[in-house]
């Protein structure tokens, strides 16, 4: 039986690596309270959440598939928490009752110890078939619609009872039958374990009419015929109990699939509950082909802030045809970083199928998300920061391919103005050239007149709203890039009028 939740032909691959920059990704996105809402203290949901959510997709076809399947989730979040606590259920009755079968030896404990695992197994599918068939007309998506058909189908009412019959044999009450034959020095061999004769008659003909048979009672003592007998049992019952364990390995199997695809599904439900909860909007992204450079969200926010500040956060909206730079200046303290993070997450969070942090929200997929933030001083004083800096920025462009996005907060700002304006230049030119999307949060005034007096058309420029007060908005807007930061409004909030006053009289000397 095939899960196919995440993929619409295969199952995801749980020893899929992450990628190299994965690190980086969530600690500059700050991921880790999403996956953290994500997991709502599971932490195989939150391994499983992680994998899937950095490994994003490309491919519309895949996107869309796992959309259609989350809808059907957020329609009926009671279904699929029902669904996840069966295999949940499968590995505690193995948990509680069974050490496993790979430390057993002799087939007859093999065949006992597989066979318990299939009854208890038995009544778990029996209720994955009763969900089937109280639900399935309710789902729409492709990946829940076949999921349910198939089940329906391989699980149904005439395998079901088949199956419990021969579990019941298997049990071997009446012990079993074998034909066996003789091999070089008379040795046994060929051992056959036969289907039980079925008795033709009732037990009140058997006891008036018995039928003659030849037996033998093995003495209470003959220890070496009982040693016999035990493997004379185990040789024939070696290829049976081979594969009844293998039938028992293989529902175990589907069990660890179903649970982690459905692992996914039900983190974006906890997510999604607690957004509600803080009234924050969510909608499914538009994603559009790889070749085709669009941006266009309308209340897009940092769902990583909103969730660790508990309480609605300011949005933003924008929309962007054919642009490949976005120049991101303005007062320092007025949502640039917020406002990088939450177009990175909602890339990432579009890519893999999921919801995204907007009432709307449109965007091409990329070959790669990056991320290239500013960082602390280098603890070991082997390298400056610039050393470090730099030496981050090539091992990301190692591994790009054309189309990538790339989100850049204060890069190049560890040395002087000049220079560091220089550096973002030729670095983003060539970026811009092998077809690269970038995000530039920057405090470079040299860097962004620059490119401001280009007026390319592939440039947008964003700018950090300031009141004549000197309180932000955190809204950004479409403006010019301006020869200050406002670093001196900081300034005076942290030390008051004493410094606005002293800042006035040296002006007026």
């Amino acid at each position: 039986m095939r899960v196919y939740f995440l993929y619409p032909d295969r199952n995801d691959d749980p020893n899929k690596p992450l990628p190299a920059h994965a690190d980086h990704l969530l600690r500059d996105l700050a991921l880790a309270p999403i996956i953290a809402a994500m997991a709502n203290g599971d932490q195989f949901i939150a391994a499983t959440v992680q994998q899937v959510l950095l490994n994003s997709l490309t491919d519309l076809t895949q996107i869309t598939y796992r959309q259609a399947a989350l809808q059907d989730c957020l329609n009926h979040p009671n279904v699929i928490h029902a669904l996840y606590q069966i295999p949940i259920k499968a590995f505690e009755l193995k948990r509680k009752r069974w050490l496993g079968l790979f430390g057993m030896h002799y087939p007859s404990s093999i065949l006992s110890e597989a066979r318990a695992m299939l009854i208890a197994y038995l009544d778990l599918l029996k209720e994955l078939r009763q969900l089937a068939d109280q639900h399935r007309a309710a789902f729409q998506s492709p990946a829940f619609s076949r999921f349910f058909a198939m089940i329906q189908q391989e699980l149904s009412d005439d395998y079901l009872v088949e199956i419990e019959q021969h579990l019941r044999q298997l049990s071997f009450r009446d012990g079993i039958l074998v034909s066996a034959g003789l091999g070089r020095g008379n040795e046994p061999g060929d051992y056959v374990l036969c289907k039980p004769n079925q008795p033709q008659k009732n037990w009140l003909q058997r006891l008036i009419d018995p039928t003659p048979s030849y037996a033998y009672t093995l003495p209470p003592k003959d220890e070496a015929g009982s040693r016999m007998l035990g493997d004379l049992r185990d040789r024939s019952l070696n290829v049976v109990a081979d594969a009844v364990a293998q039938a028992a390995t293989h529902v175990e199997g589907f069990f660890k699939i179903l649970q982690r695809e459905l692992a996914f599904y039900v983190g974006c439900l906890h997510l999604a509950k607690r957004l509600y909860a803080l009234q924050m909007p969510i909608s499914f992204p538009q994603p559009l082909p790889l070749t085709q450079p669009y941006f266009a969200a309308k209340g897009l926010y940092d769902v990583s802030l909103a969730l660790v500040s508990q309480q609605p956060v300011i949005d933003n909206d924008i929309e962007a045809t054919d642009a490949k730079l976005f120049v991101i200046t303005g007062a320092n303290q007025g949502g640039k970083s917020t406002f990088l993070r939450s177009v990175g997450i909602a890339q990432l969070l579009m890519q893999c199928g999921m919801f995204v942090p907007a009432i709307s929200f449109s965007a091409n997929v990329c070959s790669g998300i990056f991320t290239h933030s500013k960082r602390e001083e280098d603890a070991t004083m082997n390298s400056g920061k610039l050393d470090e800096e730099l030496a981050r920025m090539s091992e990301i462009i190692d591994q790009l391919r054309p189309h990538a996005l790339i989100l850049l907060n204060e890069s190049f700002a560890a040395t002087n103005e000049q220079e560091g304006s220089e550096i973002a230049h030729q670095i983003i030119s060539a970026l811009l050239d092998s077809q690269m999307k970038l995000l530039f949060v920057t405090h470079l005034y040299d860097f962004a007149r620059r490119w401001w007096r280009m007026q390319r058309t592939d440039t947008i420029f964003l700018r950090a709203e300031r009141q004549s007060d000197g309180s932000r908005t955190f809204k950004l807007r479409v403006a010019e890039p301006q020869a200050t930061s406002y670093g001196a409004d900081l300034y005076y909030q942290v030390f008051g009028e004493v410094a606005q006053v002293a800042s006035d009289e040296s002006t007026a000397a």
